[in-house]
């Protein structure tokens, strides 16, 4: 039997389950014919293989293994939700039985990971706390998903009952779609989330009667929250010290080293969203583990740069928050395809402050190239993170490909902006079996059409996911957002 692609080259379906797929399946706005047969033929090889036992082996692929190798022409072999071996095409083999996906022109690259989103309040027409419930927070991390990204951390915004309801049917296996994980978030009492957000924040720990944001008032009492989040099972605290230009009070230096004094002491990690670089001197000695807003620019030179490597301390740079909130990215069709016509509109030419081409600020650039170079020659772990969700039009997903296209532009190699994406998000998440495409590692990854390598874009030329070894149907997931 074969099948012929755009290409008209062959896919070959033999009696010893022998799969060639060739590099033309380019999905961008609607699905076409091609595109869903493709899709099709690999939730048929996966139900086959979870059907009748079978390992799957991925031959002939670039595997970009998430640690800064390469391996030109590869193969993978996966059983169930766990990769089983990595290595070059030609010293492994398949066993009998196995059904062989040969990935001749593909690039495989591990699932992505957003280290700073907020999950929950945006929604498919509108943003808000009355878009807060389990059916969102799934359609939020479906939406992770289909972008190519394994996992989100959701930074101290989140009901912690429904969140630990959609974290368990998620380790369940009940649902195909990123994981999420939170954090208890800590400011002073009433405050931490930007004006806007705080107002929604409120509304929803009013409406699930739980704690979403802990007011700090003292040390001894900052403490004991602390010693409460971790034993409700919480691993990670977000705090903000932002006095949100005069409308909020700055946490004190004095509860921030109470927390995280603490949150060391029980094993729980610390990351802050900080006001100005100024800020991470101090944080960094009190103990913090990351921040959430890099700030580059001149004042985050080689000294805060040498204190957060020596400190093992990651940085977010979070710059396409600022950038596309001022492009009509509307235009672009990699988010066309999943958006609702409402949505959608607020993001074309004309609305807002919105325009095709935003002008940068030429001296601005330079500070931040200095900055994010000082970054990387000290070998800061810079980690993948875009506050999606924090603000309307701000899209989950979308926004990372966006985030990495930023990366490179500012100095890093593809392979680096790869490497922040995945095993720099993974080790400092503490996702201990994400990041790496590696034996032993969950099997979540992205197959691309093109080589992330020669332009960071091509993370964009997503052919497949698969999340613990099962693809996403992007296809289905598709016709539900499109048709609302």
């Amino acid at each position: 039997m074969v099948y012929y692609l755009e290409t008209k080259e062959p896919l070959k379906v033999s009696s010893v389950n022998y799969i060639t797929l060739h590099p033309a399946i380019h999905r961008f706005f609607w699905h076409t014919l091609v595109g869903l047969l493709a899709a099709s033929l690999l939730l048929l090889l996966a139900d086959r293989a979870r059907g009748q036992g079978q390992s799957v082996l991925f031959t002939n692929a670039r595997l970009i293994l998430g640690d800064g190798n390469v391996i030109e022409r590869g193969s993978m072999y996966i059983e169930g939700a766990s990769i089983v071996a990595i290595g070059e095409s030609d010293a492994l083999a398949a066993t009998a039985g196995t059904i062989t996906v040969d990935l001749l022109g593909k690039t495989v690259i591990p699932a992505l990971i957003d280290g700073h989103a907020h999950l929950g309040y945006q929604g498919r027409t509108s943003w808000g706390a009355e878009n807060y419930s389990q059916e969102n927070l799934i359609d939020n991390l479906e939406q992770y998903a289909y972008y190519g990204f394994g996992a989100v951390f959701s930074a101290g915004s989140d009901a912690p009952g429904l969140a630990k309801t959609v974290q368990t049917r998620l380790a369940a296996r009940e649902l195909n779609a990123a994981r999420m994980l939170i954090a208890a978030g800590m400011a002073p009492p009433g405050q931490g989330p930007n004006d806007q957000f705080l107002t929604h924040a409120l509304a929803v720990e009013q409406a699930t009667r739980t704690r979403i944001l802990w007011g700090l008032e003292s040390p001894e009492q900052a403490r004991a929250a602390v010693r409460e989040i971790q034993a409700q099972g919480t691993q990670f605290i977000k705090l903000w010290v932002d006095d949100r230009g005069g409308s909020q009070q700055k946490l004190p230096a004095a509860l921030y080293r109470a927390v995280a004094e603490e949150a060391n002491a029980l094993g729980l990690r610390v990351f802050v969203h900080q006001q100005f670089a100024e800020d991470m001197p101090d944080l960094i000695a009190a103990g913090a583990h990351g921040f959430l807003h890099g700030r580059l620019g001149r004042t985050l030179g080689e000294a805060i740069a040498t204190q957060l490597s020596e400190a093992n301390v990651f940085v977010v740079p979070n710059l396409g928050l600022g950038e596309l909130r001022r492009e009509a990215i509307g235009e672009d069709p990699f988010l066309g395809q999943i958006l609702s016509s409402n949505l959608l509109s607020g993001l074309l030419p004309g609305a807002g402050q919105r325009t095709l081409q935003p002008t940068r600020d030429a001296a601005l650039e330079v500070e931040q190239q200095d900055s994010f170079k000082a970054l990387i020659d000290a070998g800061v772990d810079v980690v993948l993170g875009t506050d999606a969700g924090a603000v309307p039009d701000h899209p989950f997903g979308y926004t990372g490909h966006r985030e990495l296209e930023i990366f490179v532009r500012l100095g890093m190699s593809p392979l680096q902006a790869i490497t922040a994406a995945t095993h720099n998000a993974a080790r400092h998440l503490q996702l201990d079996d994400m990041g790496l495409l590696q034996p032993g590692y969950s099997a979540d990854f992205v197959i691309l059409d093109e080589n992330p390598l020669q332009d960071i874009r091509n993370t964009r030329r997503i052919s497949a996911v698969y999340l613990k070894g099962t693809p996403i149907d992007r296809a289905a997931l598709q016709r539900k957002w499109v048709s609302r």
